[in-house]
């Protein structure tokens, strides 16, 4: 739509994580006339044949002399940049082709065959083949972002290409990480005297040193110290915590591979005996409130599909968002209902873990689409949903998990009302002309099993009942899953997309079936119910989830209230 393209079904139906890049590759440089065209397969094949970028596209073959007047034309090539141009005025060009193809074509089909060969003319596919009025019927893309009564702009949503990945890149993506990281921390006025580890080395004298670096290795030693092994860009050096000095000893505990720490304390040799440890933690900021009286609900985690999806109480809460079920008091509060956001796991999948087809009533991803999507769309249409993906949806499981698209969602896609971001993202809500809205961080979550298994102090206090110790944990390192056994990621060589850069109002997951809500530097942290009952998984494990909890925020008030159907 930014281009003045707009994309017919067929080129939408077809264009996929396999050929995108392909399709990307071939519509650059292509420079429009001042008028908006319509992009259908044909002339897009045409396209990537002049440009000699093949795309695996198939056009509809049924076309229309009729519509040839009324379509953009191709009227060069040049080494960079194919020129499109607005639809022809003078038909003089077009009866003089039609005089000359006379003899060898007998129909109109034939007749606009001739001219894409001479003129490179782009035809639009017919649905109709009586369609006389094809230019009324262009699809109207919707996209809720664009309304300005919604009051939705998409910060971050990764797009990134798929393409094969090398090691080179998980080199890269690591440099980036780093890098992002660093530039927080050297913000923090205890790193006094920072030094690159390769000039720490190189010293003969002692001295109050300070680095900043990615921990490579954690051990405890035979005195029950804790011995990291830091790196930068520039070399690896080994830092001792000891369990003399309580403070800095109790951090060092929760200290993870991977996570970018700053440390100050005096070298000796090879080794630096910490005094501090910097974390690049979250600093307070000011809570903000919305002037307008209006809420978000927080969803997650709904199975369609699953024998234990709780089907009934999910309707009803469709029946209470519209108004027809509660108090008088929730009837009002839910006209003023603005955002639903989901938080990934829309249905169940098919083939997510061993036997999982033993324990579906749904058995086709179709049709758990399907379904999801029938009960979705009896949300009102004045609500805004913005929803991700999870682990259980029909997307690649690495991270970040691209917007869900393709046939799976096909239905899903048409409804007006979805904005579609990947996993994780940053959407802003409620922003006016004197506020700037509210800065929300979407995460499914499906690092969180990592960290309660193996942080002592997540595991100690609560574990999968405390969702929030995970979020904060997360927030004070700035990264959604920094160890990298913790989570299937993407290796992006241009920057991290998990690093937390920007800091949010509300930071909101799923995953762990469990609602938890907490506060922490004015970040509210809100960890979503589920619509599942026990699975035969979680009670083997002793998960206990509680199912058919709302989180339901006042953004005038920033009050939370958790409903339960």
């Amino acid at each position: 739509m930014e281009r003045g393209i707009l994309l017919s079904e067929d080129v939408i139906e077809q264009i996929n994580y396999d050929n995108y890049s392909d399709f990307e590759s071939a519509m650059t440089d292509v420079k429009l006339g001042e008028e908006q065209f319509f992009l259908d397969a044909l002339t897009l094949s045409k396209i990537s044949k002049l440009k000699q970028k093949p795309i695996n596209i198939q056009p509809n073959i049924q076309i229309s002399a009729i519509e040839i007047n009324n379509q953009p034309q191709i009227v060069s090539q040049q080494s960079t940049a194919l020129i499109l141009e607005p639809p022809l005025e003078d038909k003089q060009g077009i009866e003089t082709l039609n005089q000359e193809s006379e003899q060898e074509a007998e129909s109109s089909a034939e007749i606009a065959a001739a001219l894409i060969e001479k003129y490179e003319v782009k035809l639009t596919a017919l649905q109709d083949q009586d369609s006389q009025t094809s230019k009324q019927n262009i699809p109207q893309i919707q996209d809720p972002t664009q309304d300005p009564l919604r009051k939705v702009k998409v910060l971050f949503s990764y797009c990134g290409e798929s393409k094969k990945r090398y090691v080179e890149d998980f080199v890269a993506h690591f440099n980036k990480r780093y890098e992002a990281i660093k530039k927080i921390l050297l913000n923090r006025q205890e790193l006094v005297n920072l030094l690159s580890i390769n000039k720490i080395l190189n010293k003969k004298e002692k001295e109050n040193v300070s680095i900043i670096g990615i921990v490579m290795e954690k051990n405890i030693t035979k005195a029950k110290n804790i011995l990291l092994k830091i790196e930068d860009t520039t070399g690896q050096i080994s830092v001792v915590i000891n369990k003399t000095k309580p403070d800095v000893f109790e951090i060092a505990k929760n200290i993870i591979e991977d996570e970018v720490i700053g440390l100050a304390g005096f070298n000796d040799k090879d080794v630096i005996f910490a005094n501090k440890i910097l974390l690049p933690d979250i600093y307070p900021r000011e809570l903000k409130k919305s002037p307008n009286q209006e809420y978000a609900v927080f969803l997650s985690d709904i199975h369609v599909g699953s024998r234990f999806f709780l089907e009934e109480k999910f309707l009803k809460f469709i029946e209470w968002i519209n108004g027809n079920m509660g108090s008088d008091e929730q009837k009002t509060l839910t006209k003023n209902i603005k955002y639903v956001f989901i938080i990934g796991d829309l249905v169940d999948g098919v083939g997510i873990y061993p036997e999982q087809d033993k324990e579906l009533i749904i058995k086709d991803i179709y049709q758990q689409y399907s379904v999801f999507t029938e009960m979705i769309s009896k949300i009102p249409k004045e609500i805004t949903i913005i929803l991700c993906a999870g682990n259980h949806d029909a997307s690649r499981l690495s991270e970040p998990q691209p917007i869900l698209s393709g046939e799976f969602v096909k239905q899903l896609l048409e409804l007006p009302n979805i904005v579609f971001v990947s996993n994780p993202a940053m959407v802003n809500i409620g922003a006016d002309d004197t506020f700037p809205g509210f800065d929300i961080l979407m995460y499914h979550g499906y690092s969180f099993d990592y960290y309660i298994s193996n942080v002592d102090y997540i595991r100690n206090n609560g574990g999968y009942d405390r969702a929030d110790l995970v979020m904060k944990f997360l927030l004070q390192r700035r990264h959604l899953a920094p160890t990298h056994t913790s989570s299937l990621y993407i290796p992006d060589s241009a920057s991290d997309p998990l690093v937390i850069s920007h800091i949010p109002d509300f930071f909101v997951t799923g995953h762990i079936h469990k609602t938890s809500i907490a506060n922490y530097h004015h970040i509210t942290l809100i960890s979503g119910s589920c619509w599942q009952s026990t699975t035969t998984f979680q009670e083997k494990v002793g998960h206990k989830p509680e199912p058919a909890r709302v989180p339901i925020v006042n953004l005038q008030t920033r009050e939370v209230k958790v409903l339960r159907f």
